[in-house]
């Protein structure tokens, strides 16, 4: 194959190479592994998301990292990958879920949310004049009141988990999570092993390397303060990456 005809399957968005791959959807996804990493762990009376918000430099004010988003009073989400992308999916979800609301006046299900935001992923990889979004998400909720967990990447692909990571990382984070999750996962379990999962893969281990939200079956979303989260890590026994 000649270099030329190469580019043009390395540049096209709505193009196949001839071993049927789209080139952009893989570097979309190369970008989101090479994002902070992101944890969602379903328990039985809710889901924990949660994230690394460590910042990369001393002058950077730690309250402007924000990788944790409140989508609906029974809804949120966390992302791995380019911030920016991830600001529009987000934006997107909120509209959906409150375009739901208007029109049946019910809360949005979990999954009908995620199918909203996976559809339109999906049709920036099939368009030309777009690039795909380099962001993969992970939205928990309660529907109908039970706790659901579905993840979202550039593929437009919508998956439902027990538990996952996204993110930088994501194959040892994937394991500690296989190894610890559960049925009989309660909400304050699920903070634990999702805190212990990422502090495996930090520099330094404390309060502010982390945000957790929770959405709780009973009392919808809601958020950990720096001291809760700072509590719960010194209950921990891990070896971090600077060990």
């Amino acid at each position: 194959m000649r270099g030329n005809d190469q580019q043009a399957y390395d540049r096209g968005t709505s193009l196949f190479s001839p071993d049927g791959r789209i080139y952009q959807v893989e570097y979309a996804r190369e970008a989101v592994s090479r994002g902070a990493p992101s944890v969602g762990v379903r328990t039985q009376d809710g889901v924990v998301l949660a994230a690394e918000t460590q910042s990369s430099s001393p002058l950077l004010i730690d309250e402007s990292i924000e990788k944790l988003h409140k989508l609906d009073d029974h809804l949120g989400t966390t992302n791995a990958g380019h911030v920016a992308d991830a600001r529009q999916l987000i934006d997107y979800a909120r509209r959906m879920a409150q375009g739901d609301r208007l029109r049946y006046g019910e809360p949005v299900g979990v999954e009908t949310v995620t199918k909203y935001v996976t559809d339109h992923v999906q049709e920036n990889t099939q368009r030309g004049g777009t690039r795909p979004y380099g962001v993969a998400l992970l939205i928990g909720g309660v529907e109908d009141g039970e706790p659901r967990l579905f993840g979202a990447d550039p593929t437009g692909t919508p998956r439902e988990w027990k538990a996952t990571a996204i993110g930088g990382s994501r194959g040892e984070l994937q394991e500690i999570l296989e190894d610890g999750w559960s049925e009989e996962l309660s909400l304050g379990d699920g903070v634990s092993l999702a805190l212990e999962a990422l502090a495996t893969v930090v520099d330094e281990v404390d309060g502010e390397a982390f945000s957790v939200a929770t959405v709780d079956t009973e009392t919808g979303y809601g958020t950990m303060t720096d001291d809760e989260i700072a509590a719960r890590v010194e209950e921990l026994d891990v070896e971090t990456d600077e060990e």
